[in-house]
């Protein structure tokens, strides 16, 4: 997001021109932040009801294999590939004799601090991205040296995200700074 906004500079020629592309930054990612987090407690809420929905139709069904369908939906593929017959009559038994489970769909305080997590790191990101315009009077270096950061963020990003997803962190994160320098240069190619 900031590297559109940041590719804009291209365009401008004075330092207010410059004051106002960093206002404009900050102030997208702000909103942006704003719209992760919401939709973070979006996730949770819908998630929490849908635990709820299986749990109940565990609960309320005709039959175990009825109640077998159910929990083979919940569970990811490959998990529930490898359980048999006793697994998951184990889980079916759990489930209906759960009687302490949260009878609503409400926002914990857990979900809150994770939605004021992600807005922060949403809104955060941009300042390094920033910087170069806020010390350097020269609009093309700062924009080269803004890029710069963006893409190093985005190997670092793109290292975590390997590592969390069980991919080769350092491809991933090669990956992803290919891929920004791949969006700056269409980005100075298109005038920014």
């Amino acid at each position: 997001m900031v590297l559109t906004f940041t590719s804009a500079v291209g365009a401008t020629t004075g330092r207010g021109e410059i004051g106002t592309l960093v206002i404009g930054a900050i102030g997208c990612n702000l909103a942006w932040g704003v719209v992760d987090a919401v939709m973070h407690l979006m996730s949770a809420l819908t998630e929490r009801g849908r635990g709820l929905l299986t749990l109940r139709s565990v609960q309320n069904a005709r039959n175990p294999d009825d109640a077998y369908g159910v929990i083979t939906d919940a569970l990811p593929p490959i998990l529930a590939s490898i359980l048999t017959t006793a697994d998951f009559e184990r889980v079916r038994q759990g489930l209906v004799n759960l009687r302490d489970h949260p009878p609503k769909r409400a926002l914990t305080a857990e979900d809150w601090l994770k939605a004021l997590s992600i807005f922060l790191l949403v809104f955060l990101s941009t300042f390094p991205v920033v910087i170069p315009f806020l010390v350097i009077r020269d609009a093309t270096l700062a924009l080269r040296l803004s890029n710069l950061v963006a893409i190093v963020m985005m190997f670092f990003c793109g290292y975590q995200l390997g590592r969390h997803g069980g991919y080769q962190p350092w491809l991933s994160g090669v990956s992803m700074a290919l891929l920004g320098t791949v969006l700056a240069g269409v980005a100075i190619a298109l005038g920014g």
